[in-house]
């Protein structure tokens, strides 16, 4: 498993918000250029990037700094946030990204997404499939910034791609991001034995090294981690084994 840094960009800064919670922000005071180079330096060689401003009001707001974070050469990018058009997905793919995060619009409008799939290919297209585990323990699917709730489940929104071939699917317990409290092990380990063949990302509540090496056994093919990291609260020696260039 490898681990995949987070940058969240809102008004031009990094950030990161709780549960996906616009008020409960918070800042950092970095540069993006400065965090990839960080990352870099660690031994990363993918970059997650989010629009938030692309995600909270569905048109980009932040290509201008996800080319020149392309343009520094040293981390693979896969960018989200605002993707609602073709032509958002070519700008961004043409702005050095490699591959380009597809949200809310993956629930609401599947045959469009899945002939982006057939047309840019799997490798270049990432499913964000952010969830809430409901009382029966079926996870749902949130859109939207998660202030909207779908009733499909988890399993039924990929097992409708696959034919499309679906290959990377990032996916965020809602109740666990941003939060500090450990991803939803039990989520990822259902995940990879229902999908073996997906490239599962695991998002959301990485504390520390423990939980990167608990992830692992689950069977994920990655982790994206955003605050955990920005606050460093692992050590460059304890995420050697997940950063593939350390």
């Amino acid at each position: 498993m490898q681990l995949i840094p987070a940058i969240d960009l809102k008004d031009g800064r990094c950030v990161r918000l709780l549960q996906g919670d616009f008020g409960a922000e918070t800042r950092y005071e970095v540069t993006p250029e400065a965090l990839y180079e960080r990352f870099a330096d660690l031994g990363a060689t993918w970059l997650h990037v989010v629009d938030l401003d692309g995600a909270k009001d569905g048109a980009q707001a932040h290509l201008p700094v996800i080319a020149a974070l392309a343009a520094l050469g040293r981390l693979k990018l896969q960018v989200g946030g605002g993707v609602r058009e073709r032509a958002t997905v070519e700008r961004t793919l043409a702005a050095g990204a490699s591959r380009v995060v597809i949200g809310s619009l993956a629930v609401t409008d599947p045959d469009l997404v899945a002939s982006w799939l057939r047309r840019f290919g799997p490798e270049a297209i990432v499913l964000a499939l952010d969830v809430r585990v409901g009382a029966d323990g079926v996870p749902r699917l949130a859109t939207h910034g998660w202030v909207e709730q779908s009733p499909v489940a988890l399993w039924d929104a990929v097992a409708r791609y696959r034919p499309a071939g679906l290959r990377h699917v990032l996916c965020t317990d809602v109740g666990c991001d941003g939060a500090l409290s450990g991803p939803n092990f039990d989520l990822y380990v259902e995940a990879t034995h229902r999908f073996a063949d997906i490239e599962w990302q695991a998002s959301g509540g990485v504390r520390d090294a423990r939980d990167l090496w608990s992830l692992d056994g689950g069977g994920v093919a990655a982790a994206v981690s955003g605050r955990a990291l920005l606050e460093n609260r692992m050590t460059a020696e304890e995420l050697k084994p997940f950063l593939p260039a350390a």
